[in-house]
């Protein structure tokens, strides 16, 4: 018995939007097979998981706060992924916009100053799109892939920051834990209430998003980049230049990573330390595609993902489940997220054998 993969001579639109949902499905059915296999109540510990986290006003707040720096990031790699500009390496932007943040916030001589803060933000940004800045060249310049360039760079930026947390960044009076001293008064972003972690940093991601749609959306430029991605050669014949393309796409989403690092640092943190990011960088790739691309998209993609992490918080503690399991549910969204895009662009088609 044989089959073959072909092209479906016109993807379903329909159910291209559908796909996450359908994804988001399977993954619920699934992990509740998983719960009971454990010998765990399906009913309850998917209640603990999805909506226990939620009941409470300081669960809202760490819902929010968790969303905000996987919808910044996603928003950034979208534009790079409408154009087959692929960043795998946002994590270690993130991480490189907060060393240099911290860097600025403990280091500079203005730190009684209100501008430290914003000092801060432009350090951020620019760390996240020089570290960005290193693949985009050689894709350029040498035509190397930037999935494995951005992917090894992520490793060097996490060496950088347990040297720097363990030799001279460290605080002196931190009991010897790799971290450094807390930020000032005026490198932090200012908390909603003082009962939560929620603060000001997350008008940033709002305006973000708005940026986004309307690059995307409503823009020239953003035309083009979608329609290199979409049809290379088309866009080659109409003069859209690829190099553009290839800067902008990285920088975009270096810029928005070296972002959210700041906001880690300057908002719920307070300080620089190996925990700066639970792997936000990674998770915004599913972020991403969740959303479709789309900055709309990505928001609720991105409030999904978040009630992943705050559920597995949720579960260790009444359940007594490791938190990790939160990332069991994020490959299951992806492979059927995946799964569900092969089969909205392709079909498998049995194939008649001839008997002798």
């Amino acid at each position: 018995m044989l089959f073959k993969i072909e092209p479906r001579a016109e993807p379903s639109r329909q159910m291209s939007i559908a796909a996450p949902l359908i994804a988001t499905g399977l993954t619920i059915v699934v992990s509740s097979l998983f719960f009971l296999s454990l010998g765990y109540n399906p009913l309850v510990t998917l209640y603990t998981f999805f909506i226990e986290p939620l009941t409470t006003m300081n669960g809202v707040s760490e819902w929010l706060l968790k969303a905000s720096p996987l919808i910044l990031i996603a928003c950034g790699l979208a534009i790079g992924f409408r154009a087959n500009v692929w960043n795998i390496g946002a994590e270690g932007q993130l991480i490189m916009g907060a060393i240099a943040a911290t860097g600025v916030g403990l280091f500079a001589p203005w730190q009684d100053s209100p501008l430290l803060l914003p000092s801060m933000v432009i350090a951020g940004m620019l760390a996240g799109m020089a570290w960005a800045a290193v693949p985009a060249f050689l894709k350029d310049r040498m035509n190397t892939n930037e999935i494995l360039v951005t992917l090894m760079l992520t490793y060097v930026a996490t060496l950088i920051l347990s040297y720097l947390v363990h030799g001279p960044w460290r605080d002196p009076d931190g009991y010897n834990f790799p971290q450094t001293a807390l930020l000032p008064y005026n490198g932090m972003f200012e908390v909603f209430d003082y009962s939560y972690r929620l603060n000001t940093s997350i008008f940033f991601t709002v305006v973000v998003v708005a940026i986004t749609w309307l690059f995307t959306e409503r823009s020239f430029l953003g035309y083009k980049m979608s329609v290199g991605g979409v049809a290379p050669a088309a866009a080659r014949f109409a003069g859209f230049n690829a190099s553009a393309s290839i800067w902008i796409g990285l920088l975009a989403s270096g810029a928005a990573a070296g972002l959210a690092g700041m906001m880690e640092a300057a908002g719920p943190l307070g300080q620089l330390s190996p925990q700066i990011s639970p792997g936000y960088g990674f998770a915004a790739i599913i972020v991403a595609f969740v959303g479709r691309l789309n900055a709309l998209g990505i928001v609720l993609g991105g409030l999904l993902l978040s009630l992943l992490y705050l559920g597995g918080e949720t579960v260790q503690m009444s359940l007594g489940l490791p938190s990790s399991i939160a990332l069991i549910f994020q490959g299951m969204l992806l492979f059927f997220l995946l799964a569900s895009n092969f089969l909205i662009n392709f079909r498998i088609r049995k194939l008649a054998v001839r008997t002798a």
